[in-house]
């Protein structure tokens, strides 16, 4: 073999690419692990996936040609070669695959020549080793091959199955392939491509020409398609082997650094009897930090699942190797060192990356020691051979959070198995108690069919921290609230889907809105919810569907409201920086207790025990903008719940946590704690930087109940046409008073004042007037009745309020007697006040005058005190009367 000496894997990825940059491809970066538009997927696998639309047809490129460098993971689903890492020469859980792509531009001759450009000439390899399949009936395929590389015809292997035919799926894109293999020689075992010996080791393929030329439209038909494309995959690890001359891809440059850096921080040597163990941890190490990088966080759902497994997997060889600290966590600098210049999002997600791992294995120990202790216990009776019995399998999970995974491989260097029938078991008896335990009534009643939903579906896959628009299945119905097989055109209901892009509403977050769109579908999204945590329904109207309607199994485009989305996410990390901020100027007592993150707006409360000054509120504003306007990156790790409180992350009022928890910081490190100016726990969207939010604006801060207050704000555009409102508003007033606009507050002030003076002078007027203040006897109220002095008056234009103030005030000037005044409003009705001096009140009682009053004015009752009453009634014309009935009614009593 012809090598190129001391060539990397990184110099192996840049040869590529330089080489199809050099024939006019446009090199293409690798899309995330998570694939967004294709929900039949857990993980990207190939290079293909990101350019599935383009091949479909759906999306149009404006270049025809592409080269990447894809990222790419199989360790879940269909594409699972997670237990065969580590003891075999090439399985990977995580691989780079090289490609280079057509969009109906050049097709097979192209795709064989630049083919054999690359290997026979960039990478020199040794002609006389190599050879290539076809597919059976490609004779196209075949004379190319003869042609360009100057095979002859026993180095061209025609492949009948479906090894060399590739598909999209079941209908969809399809073609031949053409796979190139490495002849290493005879001291490796196995035969060619074809024979019954292909599963060896002593034929290598690394490269894979698709030609795209079908369109299986049903399974029975295959049409031509108009434009024919290229899809090639090449694996990077793979080929570094053989360029460097080794039989592993573990003995390739990139992993020699890593597994030397394992062997460093353990002292074990990477090639004696725990050689494995060094690979596992190096290949998982790869995995972890890539799928943290692109949004994946361990959990015990999905994607998140099979990350867990992933690391624990590692950490529990770690453990092997005699490790007794967490060791994961240090590796990442040397992985970052090694890969982190062609996927720059490895050094961006560095601290992220090591806190993920830390967190993990500082927890998966505490598991990992109490499991195995157990385990040994429960064990010792066992031999190679005999099979533990699903009820303790299960125990271990259910008790002591060891994953089934874990006991098999635990147990495995034993030759022990599981029995997992027994485990399934006491799996289905568990969820069936669970489900009885919701069978209850009123709301807990209602939320039953989530759960029966969750326990058939699965969770909810959330993609909306790193994307907007994404593909998702539709897993289930709900019209009503109760399950369907499918929506018809016009009918509301509810989507639960695989995964999804829209926010379930949580934490004070609004949920989403947006579209789900398909073939001649579109469901109008106009909330999201979240329920039991983590199953997304999404609540709308199907607007366009066929006569078919909408069924489960449906592959949707899912598309979030932009703006809206965009406009929530602003308010919410509003909130963080209000909450600090409030705390700063108000006190260390500030606590939220509760709060709303809508679009529009943001609502927060809070624990306070007045209300706030000016200059408070104007403070809180100033320092909420300082963070906003220092454009610092908001930063999300994800950390175990009490580490994260412990190190001084709030918890939002009324939010339930996991085990582990999203910690969001806010704001650059300041030197006096360490930290960043907002370190919260939270679930929620939020901005990239804090300069995302533009601008805080306060609206309000009023009470809502006793010590706790509340402040409303605006953030971004609703903040400025707010701000753009008031100060049209001020403009428009100092228009209205001729005067300069900074001059209208003082202005406007002084009129207050002169309209204050005016009232009080008014109300001065009308009391004189009312307690008889005009010339002549006539103007005098006062009179006896019986030898009691009665002040009997009729007034009009007198507020209710100062009707009683009135009284006083006569009751102070006659001394002793009774007094009434009655006061007719613009309306009509007549309101009647009495007073009774306090030494007359074992004589004369003000509420029976009032009264009498009451029933000449046409109303009834009235109340109070024998001191004081007040009534009213609807005639004005019988003033005259009222007053009179309480002057007889004062000469009857006093005569008894």
């Amino acid at each position: 073999m012809s090598l190129v000496n001391h060539i990397t894997v990184n110099h192996i990825r840049k040869l590529f690419l330089d080489y199809f940059a050099r024939f006019d491809h446009e090199i293409a970066p690798s899309s995330p692990l998570v694939p967004h538009n294709d929900p039949t997927l857990m993980f990207t696998n190939a290079g293909m996936v990101q350019f599935k639309s383009v091949f479909t047809g759906v999306e149009r490129r404006a270049r025809p040609r592409a080269a990447t460098a894809q990222k790419c993971v199989r360790a879940g689903g269909k594409h699972n070669d997670l237990d065969n890492v580590g003891y075999t020469a090439r399985h990977l859980t995580f691989f780079e695959m090289l490609g280079n792509f057509s969009f109906g531009d050049y097709f097979k001759e192209g795709a064989i020549e630049l083919a054999w450009g690359l290997v026979s000439k960039e990478l020199a390899l040794d002609k006389s080793r190599l050879l290539v399949t076809v597919y059976h009936d490609d004779d196209a395929a075949f004379d190319l091959w003869k042609k360009i590389a100057g095979f002859s015809e026993d180095r061209i292997i025609r492949i009948p199955t479906h090894d060399n035919f590739w598909s999209m799926g079941e209908t969809g894109p399809c073609g031949p392939c053409s796979e190139i293999f490495y002849d290493q020689g005879e001291k490796f075992a196995g035969g060619p491509p074809g024979s019954p010996d292909e599963d060896g080791d002593r034929f290598i393929e690394f490269w894979n020409l698709v030609f795209m030329q079908y369109d299986q439209v049903t399974p029975e038909q295959r049409i031509a398609l108009p434009r024919p494309s290229i899809d090639t995959g090449m694996g990077l690890e793979r080929m570094a082997a053989l360029m460097q001359g080794v039989g592993s891809v573990f003995e390739t440059d990139l992993f020699v650094a890593l597994i030397e850096a394992v062997a460093e921080l353990t002292h074990v040597s990477p090639t004696g009897p725990q050689a494995a163990s060094h690979r596992v941890i190096a290949d998982h190490l790869r995995t972890s930090s890539f799928l943290v990088a692109d949004g994946v966080t361990p959990s015990n759902e999905g994607r998140g699942y099979v990350l867990r497994r992933i690391m624990r997997r590692a950490m529990r060889h770690a453990q092997m190797l005699g490790a007794a600290e967490p060791l994961m966590w240090r590796l990442v600098p040397a992985l970052v060192e090694e890969m982190g210049h062609a996927y720059p999002e490895l050094q961006r997600a560095e601290s992220l990356i090591s806190d993920t791992l830390l967190t993990e294995e500082t927890r998966f120990r505490t598991t990992l020691a109490r499991g195995l202790a157990i385990l040994d216990e429960e064990t010792a009776s066992l031999a190679s051979g005999d099979r533990l019995p699903g009820e303790t399998a299960f125990k271990l999970y259910d008790t002591y959070g060891f994953p089934l995974d874990l006991t098999e491989d635990a147990l495995r260097p034993r030759g022990i198995g599981v029995e997992k029938e027994g485990f399934d078991t006491a799996m289905a008896r568990q969820r069936a108690e669970a489900r009885k335990a919701w069978a209850g009534s009123g709301e807990t009643a209602t939320e039953a069919v989530w759960f029966a939903l969750k326990e058939r579906v699965g969770a909810t896959e959330f993609l909306g921290y790193d994307a907007e628009k994404s593909e998702g299945a539709v897993t289930a119905l709900l019209k009503n609230g109760v399950e369907t097989f499918s929506l018809k055109k016009g009918e509301r209901g509810a989507v639960i889907l695989n995964q999804t892009p829209f926010y379930g509403e949580s934490g004070g977050q609004v949920g989403d809105t947006g579209e789900l769109k398909g073939p001649g579908l579109l469901f109008r999204v106009e909330a999201t919810h979240k329920k039991l945590g983590d199953l997304i329904v999404h609540e709308g109207v199907l607007e366009e569907a066929g006569e078919a309607g909408l069924a489960e199994g449906v592959t949707l485009v899912l598309e979030v409201d932009h703006e809206r989305r965009r406009a929530t996410r602003a308010n919410h990390s509003a909130t963080h920086i209000l909450h600090e901020a409030l705390r700063r100027v108000l006190g260390d007592h500030v606590q939220q207790k509760g709060s709303l993150v809508a679009p529009d707006r943001l609502r927060f409360d809070f624990t306070h025990p007045k209300p706030m000054a000016p200059e408070e509120i104007a403070e809180v504003e100033r320092l909420a903008n300082e963070i906003v306007q220092d454009n610092a990156s908001v930063d999300t790790r994800l950390m175990a719940q009490e580490e994260a409180i412990a190190s001084g992350a709030r918890a939002l009022f009324g939010e339930k946590y996991g085990d582990e928890v999203r910690v969001v910081a806010m704001g650059r490190k300041e030197a006096t704690s360490g930290h960043a100016f907002s370190i919260e726990l939270c679930g929620g969207t939020h901005v990239r930087r804090t300069g995302d939010i533009g601008l805080l604006s306060i609206v309000s801060e009023g009470a809502v109940a006793s010590g706790v207050r509340r402040i409303e704000a605006r953030t971004a555009e609703g903040a400025r046409v707010g701000l753009v409102a008031q100060s049209k508003a001020l403009a428009e007033i100092a228009s209205l008073m001729r005067a300069p606009t900074e001059e209208a507050p003082a202005r406007l002030a002084a009129l207050l004042d002169d309209r204050k003076r005016l009232e009080r002078e008014l109300a001065d007027a009308k009391r004189k007037l009312a307690m008889g203040g005009g010339d002549g006897e006539a103007s005098q109220p006062i009179t006896e009745v019986a030898g009691i002095k009665l002040f009997s008056r009729a007034v009009t234009g007198v507020e209710s309020k100062d009707l009683k103030g009135l009284v006083d005030e006569a009751k102070k000037s006659i001394g002793s007697g009774v007094v009434a005044i009655a006061n007719s409003a613009p309306d009509g009705k007549v309101g009647v006040v009495v007073g009774v001096t306090d030494d007359l009140t074992g004589r004369f009682s003000a509420v029976d005058f009032v009264r009498l009053a009451a029933e000449k004015l046409g109303g009834k009752g009235g109340g109070g005190r024998p001191d004081l009453a007040q009534a009213g009634g609807p005639d004005a014309s019988a003033i005259d009367a009222a007053l009179a009935a309480i002057g007889e009614a004062l000469r009857a009593k006093a005569a008894q």
